[in-house]
């Protein structure tokens, strides 16, 4: 099989976000009376939805997280969108893929105001025949939303053509929600295990293995399968 189409996730996967991400949620949860010691411990913002996170792991109500996002947009739109940067090797992987003839997508549940804006800012726009994101309104923000309407781009491209890159278990989750393969990448800010309980349909640990799953028409049996680790 050779993938023609590749969705990427942005934040932990094309660039390096955590920084902008971690201060905008501090600042959010200080505006709560919420004060948070050890900015690692802020990691859990970057990849899912805002909403999910103040909700699940500062046990903000429904009300007070679409409060929270407010104030974390306070501090991104102006400071955090850019404390970021591109992992190292990704224009070239991109530029690599491109020449090849795949057709590149981002996918993120970051709004898609801003990672257009981000994208743009580091010189890889022209790589990708689309940028897909959630809504400011909230309206659109699960990962199996964004990559659906991804996929809404691109109509005409058999399912199994398409691949879903991502670091986090999200990506995983909504590529198999859409019937797509994934690949999982553990430099981000996700694990093997993480990506392999998920389900993801390959693991790479580098951009390196990354540019060969994806330009080959074999797989290299050293890349491990998940569903070969689960046997």
């Amino acid at each position: 099989m050779q993938y023609t189409t590749v969705l990427f996730d942005l934040d932990g996967t094309l660039t390096e976000s955590a920084p902008g991400i971690v201060n905008s949620a501090a600042h959010a949860l200080e505006k709560f009376g919420i004060h948070v010691e050890d900015k690692n411990d802020l990691l859990c913002f970057v990849g899912p939805p805002l909403i999910e996170s103040f909700q699940k792991y500062y046990g903000l109500d429904e009300v007070q997280a679409v409060q929270a996002v407010s104030y974390y947009r306070e501090y991104y739109s102006t400071k955090g969108l850019f404390e970021n940067k591109l992992i190292d090797g990704i224009p070239e992987l991109l530029l690599t893929l491109k020449s090849a003839g795949k057709q590149l997508l981002v996918a993120t549940s970051k709004p898609e105001f801003f990672s257009e804006q981000i994208i743009s800012h580091y010189g890889i726009r022209p790589y990708f025949t689309y940028v897909a994101g959630a809504t400011m309104d909230e309206t659109r923000t699960a990962k199996s939303e964004v990559i659906a309407y991804a996929m809404e781009q691109i109509p005409g491209v058999a399912k199994g053509n398409i691949v879903m890159v991502g670091d986090r278990h999200h990506d995983v989750d909504g590529a198999i929600a859409n019937g797509l393969d994934s690949i999982g990448v553990t430099f981000g800010y996700g694990d093997r295990a993480e990506l392999a309980d998920a389900g993801a349909t390959y693991i790479v640990d580098s951009v390196a293995e990354l540019q060969n799953l994806l330009l080959q028409n074999s797989w290299d049996l050293s890349i491990v399968k998940h569903m070969e680790t689960k046997l």
